[in-house]
């Protein structure tokens, strides 16, 4: 029989947690993807006004891309911490510095009046930002999937992986709303800055986790244990991660190349691409993403509930497919400029994505185990966001602008794509049939299988 802090929380706890990691998720998310929109539509005339409008749109998504640059250093710290005191103080922890960080860019001043001082600025906070975001996604998801059966694992790890989804809409919607009630001068002025100074609602949210919400069960149980028996402890555990497990953590890093380049592109570069090379209406590109944002979130919530019945590998590798052969017809459509077109090329995507990205949450905690399950699933997660997530509008914006085409930014998004499917081939199942249809399953019976990373 599991112990006492390995039992399943009741039905009204585990909906409290799920709901706060939601609401938590979907905020940080919302800050950090803010800034992405913000990145392609305002900053280059705000800390950037004496370039070109392609120079400008560079030096815009090059500030953008050093948030994953700190992404790492945050999930590094996160890890450490998370995997010796707990998953909990490390959520309540990024949350109140995203939240800080976004706020303060709200009230930074622009080029025309501080000059060369304000993109400096601009970019030590979305280094703030980076670092929150590095270390609040493996402490969500842990908190979520390591309280969770079994049988419910990829569905509970989907309650932070929505927030992406959520994260995003919000965000669109905030500018819409700030883009309609401003006229242009105003929106650049000041209009611009409303939706980051919102983020303030983000520190109740972490003093909400902090007081009424506990740490996950496995997490409990193993401090329980490690109380018990001290040799247990592990003093480094990022390092114990990458010396034990640094090709399963290439290989989750892997899972994310796919679902990753896509995203990024359809929330920050197509909006680009779309405004300034196709001559589209700003309101126009915004709006498309707002339903379809909406609907890729139930397609997470789905990938997630399906994996506890059919396994992670398949949703992931169907997910990595649509990737791969969606590449090309998606720019295909976007080069038409025709908006429902562009509204089917991004929909499509997003299928893929959202496929991949579901069961990601329970899938790459099953791979590691117990205590240094963060450090490595933190790591896995933020070397993908470094070597694509970052950079890809950036390379799309530099690509286009290079060859007045999309086709390399096609045969770039297929070949991540690729790397996912096959990342997932070389990985085994960690959620096989014994799992599935064991009835007596309990949180912390099967969250760490070593045949997954042989």
């Amino acid at each position: 029989m599991a112990s006492p802090t390995t039992q399943p929380a009741g039905t009204r706890a585990q909906g409290k947690l799920l709901g706060a990691g939601l609401i938590g998720s979907s905020i940080e998310w919302y800050d950090f993807f803010l800034y992405g929109t913000a990145a392609a539509l305002v900053f280059p005339k705000v800390f950037f006004p004496e370039s070109s409008a392609l120079a400008g749109t560079l030096l815009s998504f090059s500030t953008f891309w050093a948030g994953f640059l700190a992404r790492p250093i945050g999930g590094v710290v996160a890890g450490h911490l998370g995997d010796r005191y707990g998953r909990k103080k490390i959520v309540v922890a990024s949350l109140l510095l995203m939240g800080l960080g976004t706020f303060l860019i709200g009230c930074l001043p622009g080029a025309g009046t501080i000059g060369v001082l304000a993109p400096i600025l601009l970019v030590a906070l979305r280094f703030v930002q980076g670092l929150a975001c590095g270390a609040q996604w493996g402490g969500i998801v842990l908190l979520l999937t390591e309280s969770a059966s079994p049988k419910r694992k990829g569905f509970a790890g989907t309650f932070g992986q929505m927030g992406v989804a959520f994260g995003v809409c919000l965000g669109n919607a905030a500018f819409l709303i700030a883009v309609q009630a401003t006229s242009d001068e105003a929106f650049l002025s000041w209009g611009w800055r409303i939706p980051f100074l919102a983020s303030a609602v983000m520190f109740p949210v972490a003093l909400y986790i902090q007081a009424r919400v506990e740490d996950s069960a496995e997490f409990r149980e193993l401090a329980a244990e490690t109380a018990a028996r001290t040799e247990q402890v592990v003093k480094a555990p990022v390092a114990e991660a990458v010396r034990r497990h640094w090709r399963t953590i290439l290989l989750a890093a892997g899972l994310l190349a796919g679902t990753n380049a896509l995203f990024y592109i359809s929330v920050a570069g197509v909006v680009s691409y779309a405004t300034t090379e196709l001559k589209l209406s700003r309101d126009a590109v915004l709006s498309i993403s707002l339903p379809i944002t909406l609907l890729s979130a139930g397609i997470v919530l789905w990938a997630g509930w399906i994996s506890d019945r059919v396994g992670r590998r398949p949703m992931i590798l169907l997910g990595g497919a649509i990737i791969v052969l969606w590449a090309f017809p998606y720019f295909w459509l976007v080069d038409t400029r025709s908006l429902p077109l562009i509204a089917l090329a991004v929909f499509v995507g997003s299928v893929g994505q959202s496929l991949t990205y579901g069961p990601l949450a329970a899938y790459i905690g099953e791979l590691l185990e117990p205590n240094v399950r963060l450090s490595g699933a933190s790591l896995a997660y933020q070397l993908a966001s470094i070597t694509i997530s970052g950079g890809t509008p950036f390379l799309m914006t530099a690509i286009i602008g290079e060859t007045g085409s999309t086709t390399l930014v096609s045969v770039y998004v297929a070949a991540t794509g690729l790397i996912t499917f096959v990342c997932a081939w070389v990985l085994k199942e960690t959620n096989p049939a014994a799992v599935r249809q064991d009835p007596a399953a309990v949180p912390g019976t099967h969250l760490y299988r070593r045949p997954a990373t042989s």
